[in-house]
């Protein structure tokens, strides 16, 4: 297991703590910003890495929309 994924896995849960599914966006967002400055200095193994977490966070925000009840007034 590398760094990154030990980081990973602590904001991951950390966030899940939290309660805030809007986090998960912004920090899959961070990721793919920092991403591109990867891609751009040809370090791609991270680059790609953090993709992937950008997508979990994504895939993991949507999934508790949808499991959440919503009010309906």
């Amino acid at each position: 297991m590398k760094p990154q994924d030990i980081g990973f896995l602590i904001l991951f849960f950390l966030l899940l703590f939290l309660g805030r599914p809007v986090w998960f966006v912004w920090v899959g967002l961070g990721c793919l910003v920092l991403a591109i400055g990867l891609f751009a200095t040809w370090t791609f193994f991270k680059a790609e890495r953090l993709t992937w977490y950008a997508a979990l966070y994504f895939f993991t925000y949507i999934l508790i929309s949808l499991l959440r009840p919503h009010k309906v007034e």
